[in-house]
């Protein structure tokens, strides 16, 4: 029996998010469906660093599993690819050690938010980026930022629905990136609370907007209280970037 590791991309468009639900499209279903087919009827199950949700895509996310086939790496890719639909990809396949593990060795994660600043809608963006038509005041969010940098409680930035008991989290970098009509948001993290990246962005637009003035965001931290920060942005401007180990 050997682990692999697998680097993965899709369009969360039409699923229900990545972790398995009975009677939904999700990603792991279909990865896993891929695996049963290429064992002949084995259930194989997949782990990955984390979960997506409805509507967010992934450029980088990892998935573990175990196989007791041996198949070239390089074939691995065309053996699932060939039977995985086409808005889920595997990009890269590695060996692994017995015990690694996506999710408990992961040492932090980059998500990207891209925003579409246009009073034009654009139907070929609309699953890839928030469209935004209002005007931003860039400076402002950038003075915002580093108030979020480092270790901090985000009860504030998280949702109410979230489980976790330890909401400390430190966040290492956050850039704004300005590409002609898009304005990205950059995250770089070692961990994120259920929906603390969307909360971010939509905060900090809120910043942008004029809503919620820089200074602003120690206050919303120390409240540690959801109604303080911003709106949730949508689901469809969200990436997982990359994960790291």
């Amino acid at each position: 029996m050997q682990r692999y590791k697998c680097i993965i991309s899709y369009d969360g468009t039409q699923f229900a998010g990545y972790q398995v639900q009975p009677s939904k499209r999700t990603v792991q279903g279909e990865i896993e469906k891929a695996l049963n087919k290429l064992h002949k009827g084995i259930d194989v199950k997949v782990s990955a660093s984390g979960r997506t949700d409805a509507g967010v895509h992934a450029r980088g996310q990892v998935i573990h599993f175990d196989s007791p086939l041996l198949i070239p790496l390089a074939k691995w890719e065309v053996a699932l690819n060939t039977l995985l639909p086409d808005d889920i990809a595997i990009i890269r396949t590695e060996l692994a050690a017995d015990d690694f593990h996506a999710r408990f060795d992961a040492k932090g994660k980059e998500y990207r938010y891209f925003i579409h600043r246009s009073a034009q809608r654009n139907p070929f963006k609309r699953h890839y980026a928030y469209q935004y038509p209002y005007s931003l005041d860039v400076k402002k969010i950038n003075k915002a930022v580093p108030f979020l940098i480092g270790e901090h409680d985000f009860t504030s930035f998280c949702s109410a629905k979230t489980d976790v008991a330890d909401k400390v989290r430190e966040i290492r970098k956050i850039e704004v990136l300005e590409e002609e009509d898009m304005l990205i948001f950059r995250f770089v993290g070692n961990g994120f609370l259920y929906n603390m990246v969307r909360i971010l962005a939509g905060t900090l637009l809120g910043v942008g907007a004029g809503d919620i003035s820089p200074e602003s965001i120690p206050v919303i931290l120390e409240k540690k209280d959801r109604a303080y920060a911003g709106k949730t942005a949508p689901a469809q401007g969200l990436y997982l970037w990359e994960v790291h180990y």
